[in-house]
């Protein structure tokens, strides 16, 4: 590894270091399972959440008060800057029903990236994404030299792992299929 590489990486850690020493002090707990999310109960008994992911940084919760002080005191330990509501955060766009009080993630615009990247734009559609009774087989290879020409196009490894994304992030219902393929 290159020598400034492994500098900015000592640089990384040690802020992540002082920004989980910093979030424990304020009373959030690092979660077990993911280690980049901190939780927090409110004064109103209410969640905290605070997300991070490299240089981007999610807070979310009930509590505007508990949320404004929270961002006030990160404001004094890191340069950073409120960008006010979140609209979109790791290829996932951010929908709100404040009335109804329900948050809504969607990966449309990610999906039709991945799509056009791959030369799918025109892909038929269908309502289930692989019957399970579907098995993948040598048979199921290209066989023309016009269809292997095709497919020497289509970067499969990059493909599946833009399906693994969208499959973990908003999208369980294409585990199955995603399973089969990365097979």
């Amino acid at each position: 590894m290159p020598h400034h590489l492994f500098t900015i990486l000592i640089i990384f850690y040690d802020k992540l270091l002082i920004f989980s020493f910093d979030c424990s002090y304020q009373g959030f707990h690092r979660s077990q399972v993911d280690h980049y999310l901190y939780t927090k109960k409110a004064g109103d008994g209410s969640l905290i959440m605070l997300v991070l992911y490299v240089d981007d940084m999610l807070i979310a919760g009930k509590d505007i008060h508990a949320l404004d002080s929270l961002k006030q005191s990160l404001h004094g330990s890191f340069d950073m800057k409120d960008l006010g509501d979140a609209n979109h955060i790791l290829g996932m766009r951010i929908l709100r029903n404040r009335s109804k009080g329900v948050l809504f993630l969607s990966q449309q615009e990610y999906i039709s990236k991945v799509l056009q990247r791959f030369n799918m734009e025109g892909g038929k559609t269908i309502g289930v994404p692989l019957p399970p009774y579907l098995k993948l087989s040598a048979e199921d290879s290209p066989t023309s030299d016009d269809e292997k020409a095709e497919m020497a196009k289509v970067p499969y490894a990059s493909a599946v792992g833009s399906l693994i994304y969208a499959m973990v992030a908003t999208r369980p219902d294409i585990a199955f299929a995603v399973g089969v393929v990365s097979r």
